[in-house]
C-alpha cells in the first residue's frame, strides 16, 4: 500500500491536464488510449482532439468511411489500430445498440482491444479493479523489484502482471493505474531517469545495485527484413496519375499509393525497364528521370524499406485517371506523403 500511496501522491501532484482525463466516457477513453499506442502524448494530442471533434460519438465513427478515418491517421503509424477502431466502433454501434462494455472480461473479447487496453478503459470508467502493464509499467516493476526476466517472454508477461495486481491499490484503480504510467513516462523514463529526486529511491533495488540502466530485460526476438521498393509516379499532360488503394494483409493496407515493383535489390534504370512488370505499366516512348538523388531508407519497426520514386512522363495513360488536385484527399503513408510534400510544387517543371 506504501508504494501506491506514494505513486498516487506523486501522480496528483504533477498530473497532466489532459482531455482524455476529464471524461469517464468509455468510448473517448477508448480512443485516447488506442491512439497513444507506440505514439508520444504530445503526438497523439492533435489527432484525438481531431477524432472527437469530428467523430464526438460512437455511433459518428461507426458511420465514417475507413477511407476517411485513415486519413485522418496519416501520420500516426500501425493502421492496423484504426482499422480495428472503425471495425469495433461499427461492432459496438451496430451489434451492441451502442452500448459500451462495461467489464474487463467483455471488453477484452474486442477486436484490437487486449489485456492493457481492457484495463485501462475498465479501471478508468467503471472502477474495475484491473492492473495496467505497458511498457511504462513494465519498466518502473522491473526497476523497483529488480525483475530480470524478460518483459517480451510469456513467463515475463505473466510475471509482471500478478506483481502489477498486487500492488494495485483496489480502491480507486484507475487514479493508481494513470500514476503508474504516468511515472513511468515522466520520473522512471527509458533513457537518463531522475533517479536522484525519485519519491521511491529509497526502495527501488535497481537504484540500490546500480542497474537502471540494465533493467528491464527484452529477448532479441524481432529479424529485420530488408525490402526494395520502387514507385512508378505517371505524369501525363492533363496533370493526371495512376494512385491505388492498397490491398492485401501488409503493411498499409487500404492506404493508397502509386504503383509498386517490388525487387530483390536495389535496381538501376536499365535493370528497371526491362522488368516484366514495368513494360506492362509503362510505354516504350515514355521518358523516365529519378526524382530522389539516393535512395530514400523508410525504418520501420520489423522492416527497412529502401525506396526510389521513378517519374515517367507519359503522353497519354488510359489508367491515369486521379488528378494531382485529388491526391491529397486521400490516405496515404508518410513515405507517400513526404514523397508528395516535395514533388507536387515541382510537377509541372520537374523534366
Amino acid at each position: 500500500m506504501i508504494f501506491s500511496n506514494t505513486l498516487i501522491y506523486w501522480y496528483l501532484q504533477i498530473k497532466r491536464d489532459l482531455p482524455w482525463r476529464k471524461t469517464k466516457d468509455p468510448y473517448l477513453v477508448w480512443l485516447s488510449e488506442i491512439m497513444l499506442q507506440q505514439t508520444r502524448v504530445s503526438q497523439g494530442m492533435s489527432y484525438f482532439l481531431a477524432f472527437s471533434e469530428e467523430f464526438p460519438a460512437i455511433e459518428d465513427l461507426a458511420r465514417a468511411k475507413e477511407s476517411k478515418v485513415l486519413k485522418m491517421w496519416q501520420g500516426l503509424g500501425y493502421y492496423s489500430r484504426a482499422r480495428n477502431l472503425h471495425f469495433t466502433a461499427k461492432h459496438i454501434a451496430e451489434e451492441l445498440d451502442g452500448q459500451f462494455p462495461n467489464t474487463y472480461k467483455e471488453l477484452i473479447k474486442l477486436k484490437g482491444i487486449g489485456d492493457y487496453t481492457a484495463s485501462a478503459i475498465s479501471s478508468i470508467c467503471f472502477n474495475e479493479p484491473e492492473a495496467v502493464v505497458d511498457g511504462n509499467v513494465y519498466r518502473v516493476l522491473a526497476r523497483v523489484f529488480n525483475i530480470k526476466t524478460p518483459i517480451n517472454t510469456s513467463q515475463g508477461v505473466k510475471k509482471f502482471k500478478i506483481l502489477a495486481q498486487s500492488l494495485l491499490d483496489t480502491s480507486q484503480p484507475g487514479v493508481y493505474n494513470q500514476a503508474i504510467m504516468d511515472f513511468g513516462a515522466l520520473q522512471c523514463k527509458p533513457q537518463n531517469p531522475d533517479c536522484r529526486h525519485c519519491p521511491i529511491n529509497s526502495s527501488c533495488e535497481a537504484y540500490a545495485n546500480n542497474l537502471v540502466k540494465e533493467l528491464p530485460v527484452k529477448e532479441k526476438k524481432l529479424k529485420i527484413k530488408t525490402k526494395y521498393f520502387n514507385y512508378i509516379v505517371i505524369v501525363t499532360p492533363n496533370n493526371k496519375t495512376i494512385f491505388e488503394e492498397r490491398i492485401g494483409k501488409g503493411i498499409w493496407e487500404g492506404l493508397y499509393q502509386f504503383p509498386l515493383i517490388e525487387t530483390n535489390k536495389e535496381v538501376q534504370l536499365d535493370e528497371l525497364i526491362n522488368l516484366s512488370d514495368f513494360k506492362t505499366l509503362v510505354s516504350e516512348n515514355s521518358e523516365i528521370k529519378l526524382f530522389n538523388t539516393k535512395t530514400i531508407i523508410h525504418k520501420l519497426s520489423h522492416q527497412h524499406l529502401h525506396t526510389n520514386f521513378w517519374i515517367i512522363k507519359s503522353n497519354d495513360h488510359q489508367d491515369a485517371l486521379v488528378s494531382w488536385q485529388e491526391i491529397e484527399t486521400f490516405p496515404v503513408s508518410i513515405l507517400i506523403a513526404n514523397f508528395l510534400k516535395e514533388f507536387t510544387p515541382k510537377l509541372n517543371n520537374f523534366f
